[in-house]
């Protein structure tokens, strides 16, 4: 079963950096051959535009996420 990544895209999220957390995400999938492995799914809303950008990973949410954070969230994620 993949694991389930869900990305906020809700106008706050897309405009504090999840724009770009999607294009870092998209090729950290891509570049470690975990497109098979991940169900990448986009949100309108997750209700927590204060804390923004938002990010949930099977069912932890990481909040303020930039890209260096998401890379590392990753890592923790995929290579432990």
């Amino acid at each position: 079963m993949p694991k389930k990544i869900q990305i906020c895209m809700g106008s706050s999220c897309f405009a504090r950096g999840n724009n770009k957390n999607l294009q870092v995400l998209s090729q950290y999938l891509k570049d470690n051959h975990l497109e098979a492995e991940v169900e990448l799914v986009g949100l309108r809303c997750c209700n927590q535009c204060p804390n923004g950008p938002n990010l949930t990973i099977e069912g932890v949410e990481y909040h303020h996420v930039d890209s260096g954070t998401l890379i590392d969230i990753l890592d923790k994620t995929f290579k432990e």
